[in-house]
């Protein structure tokens, strides 16, 4: 079997990865035991390689039409696919053998990936702002200019520190505090209770993400809630996935 190609969004951290989108779609790739290589991109890169290759351009939230990172190429098949979501449908179909949607839960699942987004909206601008700081200058001038763009904001208002950032790690801590009413519902380690699923990976990157992009203190802070859950989990997601 050709190993698949995941492009990703390189920065300055050792190992490069950070980003939540393509975190999804590398996780699935382990979870399935699928070889696979992944290429760096800078954020200027993305849109004229992505042209190249002929890869399609990814709808976002507010209409706009844009090159976006995680695309898929498997030389397999030959299918080039945009946006982890549409990927994560793809090799499920594609390779089945081990399933990452088990017991036809792919509605439910989107359901809960738009269940989650709706709690991170109001609180994504400080990682945002963190994320800013991991970057080339290359990628964090292209990332702060569109980000700015896309909220009509400045960067240096996203998250301040003072009331504004309080805010954002009230309603972190709210969001984390909703995830575990969830996660309590089966009362196992994963969502679906002994079964690990998409929905899994859904939150681990979000989890990769606050680890990656926030600073060690932070982060910290964050892994201490709920008696560490949050870093065990993103622990045993990163190991039944084999990205550890």
């Amino acid at each position: 079997m050709i190993p698949l190609i995941l492009y990703d969004i390189s920065s300055k951290l050792e190992g490069n990865y950070w980003s939540p989108s393509t975190a999804k779609p590398r996780f699935v790739l382990g979870y399935k035991g699928l070889p696979f290589r992944i290429e760096w991109m800078e954020y200027p890169d993305i849109a004229p390689r992505m042209k190249a290759i002929g890869a399609r351009q990814n709808k976002l939230l507010d209409g706009r039409e844009m090159y976006t990172l995680p695309v898929l190429d498997d030389p397999n098949t030959g299918a080039l696919i945009t946006d982890s979501w549409e990927i994560a449908e793809y090799l499920e179909k594609t390779y089945p053998e081990k399933s990452i949607f088990p017991n036809k839960s792919k509605g439910l699942i989107r359901a809960f990936d738009a269940a989650l987004i709706n709690l991170l909206q109001p609180v994504c601008k400080f990682p945002i702002l963190r994320a800013s700081e991991i970057l080339s200058e290359r990628s964090a001038e292209y990332y702060i200019a569109t980000r700015e763009a896309g909220f009509k904001e400045k960067l240096s208002e996203f998250s301040p520190e003072g009331p504004k950032r309080d805010e954002h790690w009230a309603i972190m801590e709210r969001t984390f505090n909703t995830s575990k009413e969830w996660y309590d519902e089966e009362g196992k380690k994963w969502l679906m209770g002994d079964t690990f699923s998409y929905a899994d990976v859904i939150t681990a990157a979000f989890l990769i993400w606050l680890k990656r992009v926030l600073h060690g203190d932070e982060w910290e802070k964050i892994a201490g809630w709920h008696d560490g859950r949050w870093a065990r989990l993103l622990a045993d997601a990163e190991k039944e996935c084999n990205t550890v």
